[in-house]
């Protein structure tokens, strides 16, 4: 009888969630009813799911409206074919942008359902009217008795009480942006639209019994049936899964010798035996169509890198998909993929950012853009979003909402309006508010991609389905995760500009020249890899020096130990302390020593928290796949956890386990949900990680010149700039017959590019750069004037920065000639040879001009200085009493030093907020610091700038940090070019940045607190 129900998948409008919906109508005693989101299949299979649990019949439809939101009609799918036409007529119109049509298309195998106030003068034989409860008295007018045989019942469903009918009006202001007084009723639905008992639906219409009975018969006429358990993927690459089989196994022999050689026995025993399981679970051609990317990215010169759990594998590892030899590593293949296993392993493949758009491209045109599409996602509402969307609809000024979207709520303030913004904000958390695209997570289908999904179309240009990734793969998709980063692009970059600046071809992706290479294990060691993926932040660098990390398996281990949920567990703390001591130390139990003998006994990938369960717990294979999904963050059922838990302590007591220790292990497990890596994860980031080491050890002034142009990493440019003067580069400031649009290397020296200039013009940048390159270097400035368009105030950046001192003229000088030459010149009007004739030569007063004037220009313009360290710009020659360099020598005494703020990290503990700050010293040394809560209340950071600290150095593991108990910021110079204005003798400075990084977790646990053990624990 509930042919038109919502859940909140319509959009800021419905207000039940999908299994909510559902146990109601179970309730309610409802034996069939629809689900009909406002344009859109989102919650369908979920329904589908969800109602076959409930023994209720599920009927899968939508709601079509209008961009406008009026209503137009619904419709219900008689089968598949039916859901998929509806999802073609509504993608067409998705990609159109074209208005929905009055009257429904002619649909084979759809019903629809058109409301009393839109109705069509003629019904096809697919179409019905639907009529409310309220509007029966209608039916004594001849006009609509005499088409009684065409209704159905109407009773949407949208809320379930007064509170949720306010919410929904609430979602509604806040999708037509306006204050909750200002909603007409044609905005919001009827106060009726909610579930009721069925008995009490009939007896509304037991009047109209062929109302009722036509009810029933589309109801009757309505068999949508769907398979969850076969997989919907394109299933070959060629015609055949025989054909695949035998592509695989031939490119998978190549590539053998290719990475092994002729005569690897082990190697060959390997392939012989993954191919035989990937032939069993049908999954070559999703190798395949891996492997046919790669190969084209490959012809394109591109580089990538392939990680995820896929990369344990030795065919992925000769297809040239990854770069980790799964022999060396003791990568489990059978972990991943194995014959218990319905799903294949996950490729995650990077590409520069520069260059996955080409390969998006490829993969849509080479496989249909009928059949593939990106996986959407839901964009929930979050805490600052809920109560500032609510606070607007309540009529609160932007104050208000400012204070309620920053403050905690414990502090807002406690009138009705506030209260009323809190009750219905909470109501709201993780709810749906709009749809949109997966960062990387693409489906190639068999059968075109209508047939599971309406498609939409974001700005970014690739279709999106209107489900996510979890309902993906429940539905029988395995998504290829095609990403970018900007990693990649050093390295590549950095290829690109050693053979340019210095005539050698680095084949980077040869493994053996670039891992294990001694003077990069040396930096490793030490920490020096600013610029580096993945290795370069305060923390990783601090952990690298605790290990005194000096080869690949350890920096593999360091990979996924800084993550997380090894952190949270105090096993970092644990793997530290037993790298650094392994006599000791006892392992808790003799399976830790046979099973992570590797790792000290410590549970430091998700295989190992899989081999502890197995091995340990004795918990069954698919227990163990449920916690893998779980460690990966893929796990979404609360219950099957508990499961798996409580299996988990059964099994433990069977076997005799000390429940101590079972109780401890079990912690740790959980610890890890969602927040850990597979080992191959984590040796795919090492071996990029050290790919970009190598090149910045051996190539140093190209490698960063790399990490600039590719917008850098975890730091500002600023950083990566001074990192390449201590490697030797000498930078100079964007000059107009030198730079480019980014930063280019000539030698040693380097020339930042006309990006980084703030409020200059890219297309003006551009510009200045292909002039030069068609018509050569510009001798004057008013060689430059005649040939770029360009008004005073982007001469006036180009001036201020130096950008013509290959004239030999003063910027003074340059400043006036500028000013005469365009005093009326519009940018619009520009032309070649502007000035017909050559300029008057004018005597021009030599005016005194201080050298730090030049250093605040570049502060103006760049945000840091260039041709001065910031600590030239100190009115003190006070330069502290220690140097970095020598901190070590320091353990557990008081130093001052003076040093310039780098980053600093928010970490939040239980005696307050601290940070850790990273800094550098006047010889351009970094060190580390801690800030607790009691110190910054009385000595907080004032942004960035120079600092003159006091604090006591404690040396953890190798690498010391400075606790700090007091500083202070250290005042700059007067700005000189504002001598005769001491108010802006001191703005500029405030420009000085500074990296912050905030972190909204819980507190980790105190090492007391977790009480980690040390000794074998016995029964």
């Amino acid at each position: 009888m509930f042919l038109n129900s919502h859940s909140y998948h319509s959009l800021r409008f419905g207000t039940i969630p999908v299994k909510e919906l559902v146990q109601q109508a179970a309730v309610y005693g409802i034996t069939a009813m629809a689900l009909t989101d406002i344009n859109t299949i989102t919650g369908c299979y979920e329904f589908i799911k969800e109602c076959k649990d409930k023994n209720i019949k599920p009927l899968v439809g939508i709601e079509f409206r209008d961009y406008n939101h009026r209503f137009k009609y619904i419709g219900l799918a008689k089968n598949a074919e039916g859901l998929a036409e509806m999802n073609r007529f509504l993608t067409q119109h998705n990609f159109d942008t074209t208005l929905l049509p009055d009257v429904a298309p002619e649909f084979e195998n759809v019903i629809i359902i058109y409301a009393l106030e839109q109705a069509p003068n003629v019904l096809r034989n697919f179409e019905y009217l639907g009529i409310r409860q309220e509007q029966l008295q209608k039916l004594y007018h001849t006009n609509w008795n005499s088409r009684i045989n065409k209704m159905v019942v109407l009773q949407p469903v949208t809320f379930r009480s007064k509170k949720e009918f306010n919410l929904h009006k609430i979602l509604r202001a806040i999708d037509k942006n306006t204050i909750i007084s200002k909603l007409i009723p044609d905005d919001y639905c009827s106060e009726l639209d909610k579930m009721i008992p069925i008995e009490q639906l009939e007896q509304n219409f037991a009047d109209h019994s062929q109302i009722i009975e036509n009810t029933n018969k589309v109801i009757e006429e309505c068999n949508f049936e769907f398979d969850f358990s076969t997989p919907k993927n394109k299933k070959c690459y060629t015609n055949t899964k025989k054909d695949d089989i035998a592509l695989l196994t031939t490119l998978a022999h190549q590539g053998l010798a290719w990475r092994y050689g002729k005569n690897d026995t082990t190697a060959l025993a390997r392939v012989k035996k993954e191919l035989r399981v990937i032939e069993q679970l049908e999954f070559s051609g999703y190798f395949l169509i891996t492997w046919d990317i790669i190969r084209y990215s490959n012809s394109r010169g591109f580089m990538h890198i392939g990680r995820g759990s896929g990369a344990n594998s030795i065919i992925a590892y000769c297809l040239g998909i990854t770069d980790i030899c799964p022999i060396e590593l003791d990568l489990y293949f059978e972990r991943f993929l194995n014959e218990n296993r319905k799903s294949p392993p996950d490729f995650d493949i990077d590409w520069s950012w520069k260059e996955r758009d080409v390969i998006l491209d490829y993969i849509f045109n080479r496989y249909g853009r009928e059949h593939v599409a990106f996986c959407g996602t839901n964009v929930e509402f979050k805490y600052r979003s809920i109560f500032r969307e609510v606070g607007k609809v309540f009529g609160l000024p932007k104050e208000e909402l400012d204070s309620l979207a920053l403050k905690p709520m414990a502090t807002h303030d406690t009138n009705k309006v506030v209260q009323k913004v809190h009750e219905y904000g909470l109501m709201l958390d993780k709810f749906p508010n709009q749809r949109s695209m997966h960062s990387c997570g693409i489906i190639i289908s068999e059968e075109p991609i209508t047939n599971y999904s309406v498609l939409e179309m974001p700005p970014k240009g690739f279709p999106i389905v209107l489900f996510d990734m979890h309902v993906a793969e429940e539905i029988g998709f395995e998504k290829f995760d095609i990403l970018s980063q900007r990693g990649i692009g050093h390295i590549d970059d950095c290829k690109k500009l050693v053979e340019k600046n210095q005539g050698i071809k680095v084949d980077i992706r040869n493994t053996k020249l670039s891992k294990n290479e001694a003077k990069a294990n040396e930096f490793l060691s030490r920490g020096k890899t600013i610029g580096c993926f993945y290795i370069e932040s305060p923390a990783m660098r601090g952990l690298l020096r605790r290990l005194k990390c000096d080869n690949f398996k350890t920096l593999v281990a360091a990979s996924s130990i800084i993550r997380p949920g090894v952190a949270q567990s105090g096993m970092m703390k644990e793997y530290i302390f037993r790298h650094n001591f392994p006599d000791k130390f006892e392992y808790f139990h003799d399976v830790f020593k046979e099973q992570l003998g590797e790792t000290y006994g410590i549970m430091v990938y998700q295989e190992d928290v899989i081999k502890i369960a197995l091995h340990y717990g004795g918990v069954s294979a698919a227990d163990g796949d449920i916690l893998r999904r779980a460690m990966s963050g893929k796990g979404r059922s609360k219950e099957a956890l508990q499961k798996v838990k409580d299996d988990f302590f059964l099994s433990c007591a069977k076997k005799g386990h000390p429940e101590q220790l079972s109780q401890e292990i079990y912690r740790q497990i959980e610890s890890f949900a969602g927040y850990s890596f597979c080992k191959a994860h984590s040796a795919s980031y090492a071996v990029e990680s050290y790919q970009s080491l190598y090149l910045k050890v051996h190539y140093p002034v190209e490698f960063m010149v790399a990490v600039i142009n590719n917008q850098g990493g975890f730091y500002r440019t600023e950083v990566y700039i001074h990192e390449a003067k201590m490697s030797g580069a000498t930078v100079h400031n964007p000059c107009v017959n030198k730079s480019e649009y980014e930063t280019t290397v000539y030698g040693t020296d380097v020339y930042l590019g006309f990006m980084h200039l703030e409020g200059f013009e890219s297309k003006v940048a551009l510009q200045v750069v292909n002039e030069r390159e068609i018509n050569g270097e510009y001798t004057s400035l008013e060689d430059f004037i005649n040939r770029v368009a360009i008004g005073i105030e982007g001469i006036q950046i180009l001036i201020f920065i130096g950008a013509f001192r290959s004239t030999g003229k003063s910027k003074n000088q340059l400043l006036v000639i500028a000013r005469l030459l365009l005093v009326n010149f519009k940018p619009d009007n520009g032309n070649l040879l502007l000035i017909q004739e050559p300029l008057k030569e004018f005597i021009l007063p030599v005016l005194e001009r201080s050298p730090f004037e030049d250093a605040f220009d570049e502060i103006e313009y760049l945000s840091f200085p260039v041709s001065f360290s910031p600590f030239d710009l100190l009115k003190t020659k006070y330069r502290g009493d220690v140097k970095a360099k020598d901190v070590l020598n320091y353990h557990k005494k008081t130093v001052k030093m003076l040093a310039y703020l780098i980053s600093r990290k928010h970490v939040p503990t239980k005696r307050g907020d601290m940070f850790f700050g990273t800094w550098i010293d006047d010889g351009g040394e970094f060190f580390d610091t801690a800030h607790f809560a009691d110190s910054l209340q009385q000595y907080p950071f004032q942004g960035g700038g120079c600092y003159l600290l006091l604090g006591k150095v404690e040396v953890d593991f190798h690498f010391p940090t400075i606790s700090i108990s007091k500083m202070a910021k250290m005042p700059f110079i007067p700005d000189p070019r504002y001598d005769n204005s001491k108010d802006q003798q001191f703005k500029t400075q405030q420009q000085i940045k500074e990296d912050i990084s905030m972190t909204t977790r819980n507190p980790y646990p105190q090492e007391h607190e977790i009480g980690l053990p040390r000794h074998k624990m016995k029964a």
